[in-house]
């Protein structure tokens, strides 16, 4: 709970916590960094991401306290930590996965991305969604996304909203900067547009009408994601927008965090539902594997970055 402006207490928004928490590249990089490299030191961090040490610092302090991260004395060095992921760290694994597949299928740069592979078949590469009751593969257009346009965007987290056009980080791997992706899902106003188009919404109008945004904001953000070919404009068209391929290709992407923010703030009432419109049940994601079409997951899976690929002879 949180107070508003007129001190009056109000529920957090899990939508919007999530987004505020994970919609940042920087948080993403250090949990990619450390699914792919196992990095738990400030020091590996700070090397790999070429991020300000107080920036960083800020970055682990607020995985912490959402308990992604946990703080822990390493051992024989009483006087410093690793930064271990939790089980709600763990669980940040999907949505990991779902930006380094869509980077790899839909940006230039997609060949430098974390390749997933399927040890149970050996199938490489980006895996699908997937219904958990009822088995079947669920893209956009499968599903019915319904919300509170009251509250699912409009009430804050607290935390502070970072702009996706932020300082940029000179890291020796650009491949875990998620520049694309972070058009669509940097931050609240951006991941909201994108899920609002996800459901539906074409118009201007319909955005502001759903949204605590400005016009000049709202345009901003809209233009940005035209620019990024998340949104195109079509021709004669008034003021509305569409999804591309690549922009609904993101679906992945934002149902996994849609479910991550229901893990990680249990007792919040989510204000977006999700509904697979086949089996007529609350969409449950999870991965499927392209090659074999069984259950992906990190139990039966691994990320590879690239120089850990093997090479041809």
């Amino acid at each position: 709970m949180k107070a508003d402006s007129h001190g009056e207490a109000t529920a957090i928004n899990p939508v919007a916590a999530t987004l505020d928490l994970l919609g940042d590249r920087l948080s993403l990089a250090l949990l990619g960094h450390a699914f792919v490299s196992g990095t738990t030191r400030f020091n590996q961090w700070l090397d790999l991401t070429g991020a300000p040490p107080s920036v960083l610092t800020g970055r682990l302090h607020a995985l912490v306290d959402a308990g992604v991260l946990r703080r822990s004395p390493r051992l024989g060095a009483s006087d410093r930590h690793e930064y271990l992921l939790t089980d709600l760290g763990n669980d940040t694994w999907q949505i990991l996965v779902g930006i380094w597949g869509w980077q790899r299928e839909w940006t230039p740069e997609g060949a430098w991305q974390p390749d997933l592979v399927h040890t149970t078949c050996g199938h490489r590469g980006p895996a699908a969604v997937m219904c958990q009751d009822c088995g079947a593969t669920v893209a956009s257009n499968d599903t019915d996304i319904e919300m509170d346009a009251r509250t699912v965007w409009t009430v804050t987290s607290g935390a502070r909203r970072r702009s996706t056009r932020g300082p940029a980080l000179d890291a020796p791997q650009a491949d875990m900067q998620f520049n694309a992706v972070m058009e669509a899902l940097g931050d609240r106003w951006s991941g909201a547009i994108t899920g609002l188009a996800l459901s539906g919404a074409r118009r201007f109008g319909e955005f502001r009408s759903a949204l605590d945004i400005s016009p000049t904001t709202l345009t901003d953000r809209l233009t940005r994601l035209c620019d990024a070919e998340i949104l195109t404009r079509p021709a004669g068209a008034h003021r509305e927008y569409r999804l591309t391929p690549r922009g609904r290709a993101l679906f992945g992407v934002f149902v996994f965090l849609i479910r991550w923010s229901i893990r990680a703030y249990p007792d919040a009432p989510s204000p977006l539902r999700i509904i697979h419109r086949a089996c007529g049940s609350l969409l449950t994601p999870v991965l499927r594997c392209r090659g074999c079409d069984e259950p992906v997951d990190r139990t039966t899976a691994r990320v590879e970055s690239v120089a850990a690929r093997p090479t041809s002879p």
